[in-house]
């Protein structure tokens, strides 16, 4: 009889054994769920435009907050801004070494994208609302890498060149290329514009077909006197190449898409007038006008 009992004794012991091992594994798959690797990791991107050259009036801006920039200073998120005043500039250098860009007077430009691809491509996206920046970028080895310029009429790529930019007061864009190419963008139409030509893009409208660019600041005029309402005036007739900037007493002129111009002054007997004529790649040239 005491063989029957340990025999029961052992087998009920052997049950009790497998139910308190399963109820530790289920427990274990409870406190422990199993590791599985997530869908995605969240990479931070650190890049940047770093300021290297500084003259004049240059405004700073991150967020709401805004102060004089300083050399070293570094746009690195979307909408922080760079802003210049009158007779004042600034040079950009690009966080991947690919190049520079040139700030110039009364220009503001803002940080629109700064991103990298899953293939390492460096995607550099920059708003330029008024004024003219001028780029210098070596060709990019990554395929998937862009560098672009956006403004109120349109947007120009580029994959390394040598090109301006300039914005006029009512949001025209002209684009003149000096080494490699360029592509416009707008309304839904591409335009290449390679070296030595130029374009120009209104607003709500494609680009134009690129025409021939010299870089030289040129300018030609007619002064006509008139009388209006008994009232003697000057109207001063101008016309430079459609992608200069004209300034007169320090302000940017709307010029037409043929870089024609019109002003009307007031006519005494003697009037001197200085036109300042900028091409997009930086060349100056001030005209004294002597209106008599």
């Amino acid at each position: 009889m005491l063989p029957g009992l340990l025999g029961l004794l052992g087998s009920s012991l052997r049950r009790l054994g497998f139910w308190l091992g399963l109820g530790w594994a289920l427990s274990l798959l409870v406190i422990s769920p199993i590791y599985s690797a997530p869908d995605s990791l969240n990479v931070r991107i650190n890049r940047w435009l770093e300021v290297q050259q500084l003259s004049g009036t240059v405004t700073y801006q991150q967020g709401s907050r805004s102060r004089s920039a300083r050399l070293g200073d570094r746009l690195q998120a979307v909408g922080d801004r760079l802003a210049t005043g009158s007779d004042s500039t600034a040079t950009l250098a690009v966080d991947t070494q690919i190049g520079t860009v040139e700030v110039a007077e009364r220009t503001s430009l803002l940080i629109k994208a700064l991103e990298i691809t899953p293939s390492d491509g460096r995607i550099t996206r920059l708003q330029v609302d008024k004024g003219r920046v001028q780029l210098r970028v070596r060709p990019f080895t990554n395929p998937d890498s862009r560098l672009e310029i956006e403004t109120p009429a349109g947007v120009s790529g580029v994959r390394g060149t040598e090109f301006g930019v300039v914005v006029s007061p009512t949001g025209k864009m002209g684009v003149a290329t000096l080494e490699g190419s360029v592509v416009t963008d707008a309304q839904g139409e591409e335009v290449e514009v390679p070296a030595g030509f130029q374009n120009v893009t209104l607003p709500g409208e494609p680009p134009t077909q690129p025409v021939p660019f010299n870089n030289q600041p040129n300018f030609e005029y007619r002064v006509e006197r008139v009388i209006r309402r008994s009232i003697r005036r000057i109207v001063v007739e101008g016309q430079v190449d459609p992608t200069s900037t004209v300034l007169i007493k320090g302000e940017p002129q709307e010029i037409d898409r043929d870089g024609r111009f019109s002003l009307l002054l007031p006519a005494p007997s003697r009037l001197r007038l200085t036109v300042t004529v900028i091409t997009p790649l930086g060349q100056e040239q001030s005209y004294d006008l002597e209106l008599i």
